[in-house]
């Protein structure tokens, strides 16, 4: 259920219902713009619907909200939510551009490409420090050392850092080093993780599932802004289909759709959505005219050799190219890239 509150509401107005709310055992999230207060409610419908709220002084409005997500529907917040991590921003018009390596591999290897993705305009730079890999015998990431890496790496050029968890047991200790914490595919609807992630002080990145829907990724995120967390951002990393020639299948219908239901900043994964390095760039392009609000693009210094997702990571000169590239496209959507 939704409150709409009369434009310019008084303070007290707003609290004596969210107190009613409380006393009747629902949660009160606040959306409070300049003019216009809207209170998100989560409780027993019934309950809530019997304290006939739209009599009291101050509502305007009282909702039903049939849908299973309510606090990242556009319907409790009409604006875009904008997140500032660090030097950069995302969402409300400022466009993030999260480059790194797949995987963190070496000092050397890490520091090379932080300096290069910097160079050519990199807003935020990302890098796995544990790795879920189908089979158990790959390259499984360098774990606590990795992280400190790309803290280091992160601190030298002056970007913030992206970082997936795998383990909610690894919560504070990803928290410590990193500035986003990424959820990847496997784990959207590891909902113990979410729920931990939502008492968490860091923005969260939040890939979609394999094959899930829109309405399933949107239920997961309504977990993490139920635990309080805000900062939330979704990925579009493509789904499984039936085709076999790309890696996944880039679903820039739900971009789209996503920018009608969610005020929350939507990321595309063009890497992982494609699986090749030539469709990387074509994607990047269709993204930002789809309407997202930043690319994530895997840059290595030596694709060939890359321990995880070689075929799929740009070179330097490359992810440049790209930046180049899209600027005059994110300049025409009336977007700019998110730097301080």
């Amino acid at each position: 259920m939704l409150v709409i509150m009369r434009d310019h509401a008084t303070q007290a107005e707003v609290d004596h219902v969210v107190g009613l709310l409380h006393e009747a055992g629902a949660e009160a999230h606040l959306s409070q713009g300049e003019v216009k207060t809207i209170i998100g409610v989560i409780g027993d419908r019934e309950v809530m619907y019997a304290l006939e709220l739209e009599g009291l002084q101050g509502v305007e409005q009282v909702i039903r909200v049939l849908k299973p997500y309510k606090l990242v529907s556009r319907d409790f917040q009409p604006e875009d939510t904008v997140i500032k991590i660090g030097s950069a921003t995302v969402g409300g018009g400022a466009f993030a551009m999260i480059a790194g390596p797949c995987s963190i591999e070496s000092e050397e290897q890490l520091f090379a490409t932080a300096r290069a993705v910097k160079a050519s305009g990199a807003t935020m730079l990302r890098g796995g420090a544990y790795k879920p890999r189908s089979s158990p015998y790959a390259f499984q990431g360098m774990g606590l050392e990795g992280l400190k890496l790309l803290r280091a790496a992160g601190d030298e050029v002056g970007l913030p850092v992206v970082t997936e968890i795998l383990d909610v047991r690894d919560a504070e200790k990803v928290a410590e080093w990193a500035d986003v914490l990424q959820v990847g595919a496997r784990n959207m609807q590891n909902f113990r993780m979410l729920d931990e992630l939502g008492t968490i002080n860091k923005p969260v990145l939040l890939k979609r599932g394999l094959s899930a829907t829109i309405e399933e990724l949107l239920s997961a995120a309504e977990y993490v802004l139920k635990g309080g967390n805000r900062d939330l951002m979704l990925c579009e990393r493509g789904i499984r289909t039936f085709e076999t020639y790309t890696r996944n299948t880039l679903d820039l219908a739900a971009v789209a759709a996503l920018k009608t239901l969610t005020h929350l900043p939507i990321i595309v994964d063009p890497s992982h959505a494609t699986g090749r390095r030539e469709l990387v760039a074509p994607m990047c392009r269709a993204a930002v005219a789809t309407g997202a609000d930043g690319l994530m693009v895997e840059v290595h210094i030596d694709p060939e050799h890359a321990r995880c997702d070689g075929p799929q990571s740009l070179r330097p000169a490359e992810f440049d190219a790209l930046v180049s590239d899209i600027t005059p496209l994110v300049t025409l959507e009336g977007r700019n890239f998110g730097r301080a």
